[in-house]
């Protein structure tokens, strides 16, 4: 059976014995039969790749066709459904394909497509999500959020780039700077990094599904790959800086494959271990260049399972060769992660945070949802909606036992042992900070531990699935199996192969229906408002920021438009504890702090403004 994973798994990750791995290849039809091109293992591996991300732009490509008013909401309806339209033009033909294979086809050519159309629809998944941002946008060159919050913080950092200032303080160097070279070979106008960021929340939204399924694959076989792959990346990406998410959804299986690496490399020859740690650290640290964030979480657990891991009684060449491993991994890493190192070193101190919103004000011990720093009307006295069993939801308590059986039966597997080992370290981060929060008054990012966490948890519920369906295969050969029987054949097994492709394919398209579901979920929070408190409110933004030629947007909101800013990134000051989301007035309430002056004045201008907008209205309406 052909997959990526460099040693053989069965269906449930786990190893495969000798004797059945032969009787399917008897039972396949030999390379002689097929062509030449398909013997070499690279072909299909190279194939899903191209597919997978073929898949992503292909979708997105075509909802640049979309033509809708996107700041009217039957225009916004109109746009989603037109891009479940393109997802079902592309993604049914495939299913078909699948199914048939499934049903009619030789096993060997129905695992050539379905580790194919896996990686199609990982593509499709983030490619429907991506097409979402287009139609959000449509009408105007800047991207989500235009200039302010943290993509105006961004736009400047690349201007500060362009500008020749270099890194931006201790935040990640890689995302911004490759926004400032577009900027100069494809956007050389005013506003130019703000039209590439556009570029590239479009494009690293659309590729995040297929990322993450490639990863996986280095772990998993294409139906498990795309069972984590698909749901998290629609779960977690957010379009306004995918590469933040991006990074965790791929850091998380590479941390995995590098603890099963180690455990390997006592049995691998020497420059067979320095070489894979080399080229390890290198990818390592370009993930901690692009966004470091996650290493911070991650790293308490993970070091700690590495030093459980090594082969300290496997003898003088088992622990110098696993030590080789490690010491090219952490050097190569070093040296491509050095500039921002170094920036974190001379200024980490400098740059506490500060900020609090909806999910710090929440209950520190909900890690199954979040919500943004725009979340509308919800207050933290309403969120989160408490579940039928001591707060917790029905889905919570499927999430819980399913990671139970995870660690009840794959806890040798070292993906789970990841799994689990970062989350209990950025469990304890968590509560660590939290729990200092009014004494420091820092938040420290704490409540971004939520989405690695929940990843965590669904890592683990995966293989806990994975670890029944193969143990229950199993027992059912072993107990099932007709006295005299035959092992190891097609025609033998209690458990036809071909009704095992037939159900994988079956999940598959439940997969693909979630894929478009979850979607279209994603994509609708972005659709213009102009709600401040909405997260609708950063595609607004884009369409109320001039061109570069000085006219407005085409559905700027009155013709009325700001000015571009073409400033380079410079440190904010540190102006205490911010008490986000909240009315000033509620600031001693909610965090034992009163609000600025200016916040209050802020606040008293914008409930005046907003009064005499209802008073127009209402004469408006009268007339």
């Amino acid at each position: 059976m052909t997959h990526l994973a460099p040693e053989q798994a069965g269906e449930a990750g786990t190893s495969v014995p000798a004797s059945a791995e032969a009787a399917e290849r008897k039972t396949s039809p030999s390379p002689s039969g097929r062509r030449a091109w398909l013997s070499n293992r690279w072909v299909p591996r190279l194939a899903e790749a191209v597919v997978s991300v073929v898949a992503a732009l292909l979708v997105t490509l075509l909802s640049t066709r979309i033509g809708i008013n996107p700041v009217v909401r039957i225009g916004q309806v109109s746009g989603l459904a037109q891009l479940q339209q393109y997802a079902a033009l592309l993604g049914l033909p495939l299913l078909a394909v699948l199914l048939y294979t499934a049903y009619r086809s030789t096993p060997a050519r129905h695992q050539l497509a379905k580790r194919l159309v896996c990686a199609a629809l990982a593509g499709l998944a983030t490619g429907v999500v991506a097409g979402g941002v287009v139609v959000a946008l449509q009408g105007t060159p800047w991207g989500l959020g235009g200039q302010d919050g943290d993509p105006g913080a961004l736009i400047n950092m690349a201007n500060s780039f362009l500008h020749g200032e270099g890194v931006s303080g201790i935040y990640p160097p890689l995302f911004p700077g490759l926004m400032a070279v577009w900027a100069k070979l494809r956007h050389d106008v005013p506003g130019g990094t703000g039209y590439a960021l556009k570029d590239f929340q479009i494009f690293f939204t659309a590729v995040a599904g297929p990322m993450t399924y490639l990863a996986w694959r280095m772990l998993l076989r294409p139906f498990w790959a795309l069972l984590i792959a698909v749901p998290s990346a629609v779960l977690f990406i957010d379009p306004i800086r995918p590469y933040s998410h991006a990074s965790m959804l791929v850091t998380l299986p590479l941390l995995g494959y590098c603890m099963r690496e180690l455990r390997r490399a006592g049995r691998r020859p020497l420059r067979g271990s320095l070489v894979r740690g080399a080229a390890l650290g290198v990818v390592f640290g370009l993930v901690f260049l692009w966004y470091s964030g996650w290493y911070v979480w991650a790293a308490p657990g993970v070091g700690l399972l590495a030093l459980v891991l090594f082969p300290w009684r496997g003898g003088a060449q088992a622990r110098k060769r696993a030590g080789a491993f490690v010491g090219a991994t952490l050097l190569a890493a070093g040296i491509v992660g050095a500039p921002l190192l170094y920036q974190m070193a001379r200024l980490g101190s400098q740059h506490p945070d500060r900020y609090a919103f909806l999910t710090v004000y929440t209950d520190p011990a909900y890690v199954l949802g979040w919500t943004s720093d725009r979340s509308g009307s919800v207050e933290y006295q309403d969120w989160p909606v408490a579940g039928e069993m001591a707060g917790q939801t029905g889905f919570a308590l499927l999430l819980l036992f399913a990671v139970g059986l995870g660690v009840g039966l794959a806890l040798r597997n070292a993906m789970v042992l990841t799994a689990a080992a970062t989350l209990a370290g950025a469990w304890l981060l968590r509560f660590w900070f939290a729990g200092n929060m009014e004494q420091s008054q820092t938040v420290q990012l704490y409540p971004r531990t939520t989405w690695i966490i929940m990843y965590c948890l669904m890592i683990m519920a995966v293989f806990g699935m994975m670890a029944v369906v193969h143990r229950g295969s199993g027992w059912a050969e072993r107990t099932l199996r007709r006295p005299g029987a035959g092992t190891g054949t097609a025609g033998t097994r209690v458990v036809p192969r071909r009704a095992v492709a037939q159900l994988a394919a079956g999940m598959v398209c439940a997969i693909a229906l979630f894929a478009t579901m979850g979607a279209s979920w994603s994509v609708n929070r972005y659709m213009p408002q102009s709600d401040t408190t909405s997260m609708g409110i950063d595609a607004y933004r884009a369409h109320n920021v001039r061109t570069s030629d000085g006219t407005c947007p085409r559905y700027a909101a009155d013709g009325e438009c700001q000015k571009i800013r073409n400033k380079n990134w410079k440190q904010a000051p540190d102006k205490g504890f911010w008490c986000g989301g909240v009315d000033p007035v509620d600031w001693p309430v909610v965090c034992g702090i009163k609000a600025p002056q200016e916040e209050l004045e802020r606040a008293e201008k914008e409930k005046q403004e907003e009064e005499s907008k209802d008073k127009k209205a209402q004469e408006k309406a009268k007339k």
